[in-house]
Order: structure tokens, then C-alpha cells, then sequence
């Protein structure tokens, strides 16, 4: 039997920001109540105490918003339902509004080892564009509040490409985050969702063009790596035996188990779905699923998720399609998308700016 991951998501939000498509619903208190007593009837529901779980992760919407009380009956009901590795990577996202000295005690005490938080930006202007209610001065006292706490697992979100982001205003945030004592960076460029708030003229016009975005999106890189923080997928950076073991494991078509409304599973051979309705998956005994697929983790799907990894595609897992792809290989690799040392390929930063091109190319 495998090990396993538990994804929970968590749908709410003190405030939806302007750029996302994430499914999150207003916070309330009874709201909480009632979506943590369905999320512990569902961990029971899938329960197998003999399978092994390495990883857990609340993702969100704001999964700090939640009490320390719930997140540790949620970790309680896990450990019950299934043998939490002793070692195990617990982690949770939060705002940094929603981190108190007090709460990442707390926390700790549960058994979270690791934060991810939502920063984005290191310049208020900036913030205050994308909606966010923190400042950076705040998202600074939350990662100094969280070492303190005992954290020594914290990630930071930085988000390039922004409405009139230039090369010196990425250069600040990213060196003012590095600086931080933090050992993991996720990087994410901007993306307009349709149906956001951000879907519109004005700030489509502020966004950089291609060229534009390419450039930030190299120069951080550089600088990240220069800072320590090395490249080990598209968007995420860490500095060495702090991947995160967590999302490395959807990459990686690992079996990980999805509870809350819009949560996805990769669990006993299928692929499925929560709807996106806290309604629904408050008053249903069990959460209701759609099976997306019946037999995951195929080979294209399997060199996809391996080629958004720095540590690439090993040529001897391609079988069959091998002498296709080592065909398809030289016009990536003289323009700069790809290298290869004869046992692995991998795609460069210039290649992860245009994976999904170069991946359908090599791999469809």
C-alpha cells in the first residue's frame, strides 16, 4: 500500500482578492463550526488505519482562519483514522493578518510544522493593488512571530507580473522575502481568471506584455537562486531538504486524498472531485464526488507533471515513446527550452516560461 497525502480545503476568506478563482465563500463562525463537523465525518469516512500519511496540507481560501482548536481536531481525527508518519509534513496557508504570536503557538502545538504564507508582495502599493489587507511590514512580523513560535518550515508567496510591476520593484520584493527567515518561495505569475474582478480592461492594460513578463519572470529566477533558493518546478524555490513533500507528490502522480468543497483526489487508482458548494458538503453525510478519471496517471499525464520538475523526465521511464521524444529533443535544446545528459531531460527557466507549448510538443 502507498503512502498517502490529505489535502483539506478550506473555503473561506475574510475577503475574496480581486485576482482569484479559488473557490471561498465569506467567513462566519457557525459557518466554521459546521464545515469542520463535515470534514471530520468525511476523514472518518475514508479511514484506513494501516495506510501510512506522510504529508497533510489546509489549503484554502484562508485556512488560518479557522480556530487552532479545529485544525488540532482535524489533525486528531487523521491520526485516528490513518498512521500519521511521525515525521510527517504538516502544512498550513495563512494570511499574515491572521498571525498572531498567540496563534502560531497554538499551531505549533498541534502539530503544524510548516507555513505557507500568503505575502505576494513586498511593496503596499502593490498590495493594495491586488487587494490584499495586509502590509508589508505586517507580512514581515508574521514570518519573525512564526521563527519565534518554533517554525523552521516557512514558505512565502511572491506573485510577478503585476499591474505596472517593473525589473527594480520585483527585484525589491523578492530580495526583501529572501532576506526573510524563510526557507521556501512559492513564485506565481499573475494570470487574469475569467469571471474575476481582474478580468477587465483596466487592468489588462497595466499587466506587462509577453517580452515584458519573460523578463521578470527570468530575472527572479536568477535572483532567487542567487539567494539560495533553487528552482525545483516552475513556480517554486527552496533552499536544500525544503521541497515541499506535499505538492511534490501530485507531480510526482503520488496518491494523495482531497476533503472539503473544490477539493481534487488522486486516491486508489482514480482521479475525482468535490463539488464547489459548502452548502452541500456541510449538509451531505458524505462529501459528493465526480470521478474525472478512471485510470490516472498515464504516460502523458505521468511526463508532464515529471517535465514542470527541474529534476526532469528520466528517458528510461518514456518506453515506447522514447525514440519519438529523442527525435523531437535537439531544436529544444539548441533554442535554449530544454537540456539533456543522456539519461534525463529537464526544461530550463527559459523552457518553463513556455512549458505547456514545449511540453505538448514533446510529449502529445
Amino acid at each position: 500500500m502507498r503512502d498517502l497525502g490529505i489535502y483539506v480545503h478550506v473555503p473561506f476568506c475574510g475577503r475574496k482578492c480581486g485576482y482569484c478563482d479559488f473557490y471561498s465563500v465569506k467567513w462566519t463562525k457557525q459557518a466554521a463550526v459546521d464545515y469542520t463537523a463535515a470534514v471530520l465525518r468525511n476523514i472518518r469516512h475514508y479511514s484506513e488505519p494501516d495506510r501510512m500519511v506522510d504529508t497533510v496540507y489546509f489549503g484554502g481560501g484562508t485556512p488560518s482562519l479557522l480556530t487552532s482548536k479545529q485544525i488540532g481536531d482535524i489533525l486528531g481525527v487523521i491520526r485516528r483514522s490513518f498512521t500519521l508518519d511521525s515525521q510527517a509534513e504538516i502544512t498550513i496557508e495563512a494570511n499574515p493578518c491572521t498571525l498572531s504570536s498567540e496563534k502560531l503557538s497554538e499551531l505549533r502545538n498541534t502539530g503544524i510544522n510548516r507555513l505557507s504564507i500568503g505575502v505576494q508582495s513586498m511593496i503596499d502599493s502593490e498590495l493594495k493593488i491586488l487587494g490584499r489587507v495586509h502590509s508589508s511590514e505586517r507580512a514581515v512580523q508574521a514570518v519573525l512571530d512564526a521563527q519565534s513560535a518554533g517554525f523552521d518550515n516557512i514558505s512565502c508567496d511572491l506573485m510577478i507580473a503585476l499591474p505596472g510591476q517593473d525589473i527594480e520593484s520585483l527585484r525589491y520584493s523578492a530580495e526583501k522575502l529572501a532576506d526573510l527567515p524563510i526557507q521556501h518561495i512559492s513564485a506565481y505569475i499573475l494570470k487574469t481568471e475569467e469571471g474575476t474582478p481582474f478580468d477587465c480592461d483596466d487592468i489588462k492594460r497595466r499587466l506587462p506584455d509577453e517580452d515584458g513578463t519573460a523578463e521578470l519572470y527570468l530575472e527572479m529566477v536568477r535572483l532567487l537562486e542567487e539567494r539560495g533558493f533553487m528552482q525545483y518546478e516552475v513556480s517554486n524555490f527552496a533552499k536544500k531538504g525544503y521541497e515541499s513533500r506535499h505538492n511534490c507528490r501530485y507531480w510526482k502522480c503520488g496518491d494523495y486524498l482531497g476533503i472539503g468543497p473544490a477539493a481534487h483526489s488522486c486516491h486508489n487508482g482514480r482521479r475525482f472531485a468535490v463539488e464547489r458548494d459548502i452548502t452541500g458538503f456541510i449538509s451531505s453525510e458524505t462529501q459528493q464526488v465526480t470521478v474525472t478519471d478512471e485510470s490516472p496517471c498515464g504516460f502523458e499525464e505521468f511526463a508532464m507533471l515529471r517535465l514542470r520538475l527541474k529534476e526532469g523526465l528520466r528517458l528510461s521511464d518514456t518506453g515506447e515513446h522514447r525514440a519519438d521524444i529523442e527525435r523531437k529533443l535537439p531544436p529544444l535544446i539548441s533554442d535554449g527550452y530544454a537540456e539533456s545528459d543522456g539519461e534525463r531531460i529537464w526544461l530550463t527557466p527559459k523552457g518553463f516560461l513556455m512549458s505547456n507549448s514545449v511540453i505538448e510538443y514533446l510529449v502529445f
